[in-house]
């Protein structure tokens, strides 16, 4: 497995760990994870962690920010993979 490989398994899945864990609070009237830390996580290549979370999960769907950032950012970083590799 190259480092790229390991890089893009880590980081989607800790942003997929982090919309995981803000359902969880949402469920339990807890404190949540703010919107912001959200989506940032899913800047450095992993928005298919993001998208997986919250098609799974059904976690952020209703959020225009969610519903149409993730997925148009999981479409240019795909590219980009593609464009660079």
């Amino acid at each position: 497995m190259t480092l790229l490989q390991i890089y893009l398994i880590a980081a989607n899945t800790l942003t997929f760990a982090l919309f995981a864990a803000d359902k969880k609070k949402a469920k339990r009237g807890q404190r949540r994870i703010p919107e912001r830390t959200l989506f940032c996580s899913s800047l450095p290549f992993s928005a298919a962690g993001s998208l997986m979370a919250m098609l799974l999960l059904r976690h952020k769907t209703r959020k225009t920010l969610f519903s149409a950032g993730i997925p148009l950012l999981f479409i240019l970083q795909t590219a980009a993979l593609f464009f660079f590799a």
